[in-house]
């Protein structure tokens, strides 16, 4: 696996396909493994490397911060998409088929082995779970002033729970005259979480919170 040279083009659109799905190198949270390939770059991707510069204006929005990112730094090799040694498609399921000839026989046995491996391909694809629309949002919260009490409000965003909501990483964001905002990290399912549901829950804290924006929204 690997991205390769970053410092080049045939590096950056390995990483720009690789997000193209994607809204970080590893999980749904800023970690280490974006810190890593993030300092591998030597500056912004060209824009029609759009999933890149993306990614990478979302990361370098953190500052100072993406030290204190979760995981541990690994070799920039050990990120990015599997080489071309990984297992053809179809995995698991195929290593035995060339075992028997199932389609080019008249045998019973043969014909018997076939429904048998065909009825088991059709209860896995049943099993299969559906896939779950989710997205990653970076949502600003504002106090009142700069007395507010930052690590209290944090606490009550915290404290909102719900089925599709996870909070992840957060960290506090000078505006301007002493007063700092919370810029924390969701990431929600589609079906069962929206913004308007975020924003309703946040600002019932009205002794802290002034207000609520969106400051990234990335589907996953």
């Amino acid at each position: 696996m690997g991205f390769g040279d970053l410092k080049k083009k045939e590096g950056l659109s390995v990483l720009n396909a690789f997000l193209a799905d994607k809204s970080y190198i590893e999980g749904f949270q800023p970690s280490q493994a974006d810190a890593v390939v993030f300092d591998a770059l030597s500056g912004p991707p060209s824009a029609d490397l759009e999933n890149a510069l993306r990614w990478y204006n979302h990361i370098k929005s953190y500052g100072a911060a993406r030290s204190s990112f979760t995981g541990r730094k690994k070799d920039l090799s050990a990120y990015g998409p599997a080489g071309s040694g990984a297992p053809a498609a179809g995995g698991d399921d195929d290593d035995d088929d060339d075992d028997i000839d199932l389609f080019g026989s008249d045998d019973e046995d043969a014909k018997a082995e076939r429904e048998r491996r065909l009825a088991e391909y059709a209860a896995k694809k049943a099993k299969k779970p559906a896939l779950i629309a989710k997205s990653s949002l970076l949502l600003d919260v504002k106090p009142w002033d700069d007395e507010t009490d930052m690590a209290e409000l944090e606490k009550c965003v915290r404290t909102i729970e719900a089925d599709g909501l996870l909070w992840g990483a957060s960290k506090l964001v000078p505006v301007g005259y002493g007063i700092r905002k919370l810029q924390i990290n969701a990431v929600i399912e589609d079906d069962k979480i929206s913004t308007d549901f975020l924003e309703d829950e946040i600002t019932k804290f009205e002794d802290y919170v002034q207000s609520m924006d969106i400051a990234a929204f990335n589907k996953i």
